[in-house]
């Protein structure tokens, strides 16, 4: 079978580039014919894969991390192609979210093997405007911190994000945001928002413990506003997913999420989506994948 291959040269520092031709060998003994998709930029690789959708490729397998992943997934969600996910990236939140295998050469194997046996999971998407998204979406503190590290030159690497962390929090306020959640609206004072397919972002926050990727609904989190002291002190807690103990912390349910505020803006896979306002819907089913373990109640096809 045919596949496409995008292969994320930056991706957890360059770890998908030196994996790549071994994850290409490991398709073809599984009995794959990949292309690789050359791109320059993430419009050129969306642009790629849309055609290769087109011209009926078996599947787009994304070699890379959740950046990777959002590129391929403007081409597949909505159509009958499957996405498959090779984690290489230093935040791998959509496939640790869907069980994919953290081994790349095991990740290979399932994805063929579901091929083969012509299956795919069928999972849930977000979508806004025209772009889709399939983790996490955020506003507030988390996404100005976000936009803050993609605007510094220096340093490199983690470092960027921790100081980008720093400098946003010596602004730290709550944002009044407007949320209409399938039409009841409401108005909150909100340190930050996560609207959830799935449970994890920023490359293994459970920001949404409840999120469930095939129950055509969002988990939206909603933090109320936090000291600068007690943001610091939440860290942990929004690593693993206990912050939704906090009488801090509100948690609701929709399909369709309208988020409104001046000055801020929206990501969605560790990607810019759009400044507010926002409409974001759960498109139920609207994404296959291919090698994931099958979660109880997700559809096959």
């Amino acid at each position: 079978m045919d596949v496409a291959v995008l292969v994320s040269a930056a991706a957890g520092r360059g770890r998908a580039r030196a994996l790549g031709d071994a994850v290409l060998r490991e398709m073809c003994a599984a009995g794959l014919t990949p292309t690789v998709l050359p791109a320059t930029s993430g419009a050129d690789a969306e642009a790629r894969a849309r055609a290769a959708v087109a011209a009926g490729t078996g599947a787009v397998v994304a070699v890379g991390g959740d950046g990777t992943a959002h590129a391929a997934l403007q081409a597949v969600a909505g159509t009958a192609t499957p996405l498959g996910l090779v984690p290489a990236g230093t935040g791998n939140d959509l496939a640790t979210a869907l069980g994919v295998p953290a081994d790349p050469a095991a990740a290979v194997r399932a994805l063929a093997a579901d091929l083969r046996a012509g299956e795919a999971r069928r999972v849930d998407a977000g979508r806004v405007r025209n772009r889709w998204w399939a983790t996490v979406l955020c506003c507030g503190f988390d996404s100005a911190v976000t936009d803050r590290a993609n605007r510094l030159r220096w340093p490199r690497g983690r470092r960027r994000y921790d100081l980008a962390v720093l400098l946003e929090l010596a602004r730290l306020r709550p944002n009044e945001i407007t949320l209409v959640l399938d039409g009841e609206v409401r108005t909150v004072p909100a340190t930050m928002v996560a609207v959830g397919n799935t449970a994890w972002y920023g490359g293994g926050m459970e920001i949404c413990p409840g999120a469930d990727p095939a129950d055509g609904r969002f988990d939206v989190t909603v933090v109320g506003p936090l000291t600068r002291l007690e943001l610091i002190r939440a860290r942990p807690q929004l690593t693993d997913g206990s912050h939704v103990d906090s009488p801090a912390v509100s948690v609701f349910r929709a399909t369709r999420v309208e988020l409104a505020c001046p000055g801020v803006t929206t990501w969605a896979d560790g990607e810019p989506v759009a400044a507010l306002p926002v409409v974001a819907d759960c498109v139920p089913g609207a994404l296959g994948i291919v090698g994931a373990r099958r979660a109880d109640g997700a559809a096959r096809a």
